[in-house]
């Protein structure tokens, strides 16, 4: 049988991981494991190769001998083989096959497409426990193919693939516990609760970047389709009313969410964003990223109230009861006004005279001298000016920097300002 043209995998392999492009090293997962090769190989055990192999964008299109990936990749744990030129799955096998304690592998943006997944070679990915196949544009057919033959799946990547329907498999995958979808086109919820049915024991489920625009299932139904859903990402979909958000909580095992970017939020504030959200979600520990602490989800409930304690009857949510029955109807806050203040009003003392003043507080000493030099009829240079606090306990201070702003001296309504003329 011909040898597809292109780099092969051990091509690659012997390229990348010789000793003058990848010295011995030490350290966690990157374990150097040299083989005794097979009589006659060319490599002659001169290979240093760890345990977690990257072999992205190389242009590999095939395998090699696969007697030499079997000698050499027998400890091999994990394989990226993202972005070359991969595109028969007969091809793949033959490396997945020879590397028997494969744990992770990465096969996104390769043309596999191209070519139809046999059960026969799927089962060469037995032992896989964690498979990205982002932007390959895999089937779901081949996906369907994969899960049968991959008892131990635990994480499966299926990014940009231009999903706009998902087709249920005939089997369910029991061993599946994070999905990352994103970057799809999966609109419809009808389709998303495919999802729950064929992975039952979902942990996680990354939906980002697909424009889901509803929820259109009953609480009864949530709780059986996603039974063990601990965590959900929804960052920019097109999620558009609270009703959806409230919804969430019908998932029995739900603790962390995550909704940036949805249309429902945009003509909120930051803080009103989060206040409300954690509000409506009284069983998440963890919302976008950060922990929800006690202290904070308490603040959030007396928000949540006030927010709306002036909305018509008809417009306030059921969850605005549930909090009012646990903390009472609260007052509103008094407003008040945390802006620095720009002006104040003293006295300024000249000689016997004494005259009351507005002056700016973001003036400089400087500034306001030239202000008084019509008052006290004297320059600035023969000026000398002392604040007086009117609770300061220490008397007088001479305000000597010329430069310094008034603002910094804490100058409040009722202090006195004095001048004397400088001593020649």
């Amino acid at each position: 049988m011909d040898q597809p043209s292109g780099r092969s995998f051990m091509q690659v392999l012997c390229e990348k991981y010789s000793p003058e492009n990848f010295p011995y090293r030490r350290g966690p997962g990157m374990g150097v494991h040299v083989p005794a090769t097979p009589q006659g190989s060319p490599m002659k055990d001169r290979l240093n190769l760890p345990s977690v192999l990257v072999l992205n964008s190389c242009g590999i299109t095939c395998a090699g001998d696969e007697n030499e990936i079997a000698a050499f990749c027998a400890h091999v744990s994990e394989l990226d083989l993202s972005d070359n030129k991969l595109e028969d799955w007969h091809e793949v096998s033959k490396i997945v096959s020879n590397v028997p304690h494969l744990e992770f592998l990465n096969l996104s943006s390769n043309p596999l497409s191209l070519s139809v997944l046999e059960r026969r070679c799927a089962g060469s990915f037995a032992g896989v426990r964690k498979l990205v196949l982002n932007n390959s544009k895999a089937s779901w057919e081949t996906v369907h193919t994969i899960l049968q033959e991959l008892p131990d799946l635990e994480e499966l990547f299926l990014c940009l693939n231009d999903y706009e329907t998902v087709s249920c498999s005939p089997v369910c995958c029991q061993s599946l516990k994070l999905l990352h979808i994103t970057d799809n086109n999966l609109q419809d919820w009808t389709e998303i609760r495919k999802l729950g049915i064929m992975f039952p024991s979902l942990d996680t489920l990354i939906l980002a970047n697909n424009n889901l625009t509803t929820i259109e299932e009953t609480e009864d139904s949530l709780a059986r389709l996603f039974p063990n859903l601990r965590s959900i990402n929804l960052h920019k979909s097109g999620l558009h009313c609270w009703e959806d958000i409230d919804k969430l909580n019908s998932f029995p095992k739900l603790e962390e969410v995550k909704l940036l970017g949805i249309p429902l939020l945009q003509s909120y504030t930051t803080e009103e964003r989060r206040k409300l959200l954690i509000a409506r979600l009284p069983s998440i520990v963890k919302l976008n990223g950060s922990i929800v602490a006690d202290g904070e989800r308490e603040d959030s409930e007396r928000f949540f109230i006030r927010y709306y304690m002036e909305f018509p009857e008809e417009e306030v949510p059921f969850r605005y009861h549930e909090l009012v029955t646990k903390y009472g109807k609260l007052e509103p806050l008094a407003v008040v006004d945390l802006r620095p203040q720009s002006s104040v009003k003293v006295e300024v003392h000249f000689q016997d005279k004494v005259e009351e003043m507005s002056i700016r507080l973001d003036q400089t000493v400087a500034e306001l001298k030239k202000h008084l030099k019509t008052v006290v009829q004297l320059s600035t240079s023969n000026m000398l000016l002392f604040y007086l606090d009117q609770e300061a306990p220490f008397g007088p201070e001479e305000m000597k920097y010329s430069s310094r702003a008034l603002h910094s001296y804490g100058i409040r309504d009722g202090d006195k300002i004095y001048v004397e003329p400088r001593m020649k």
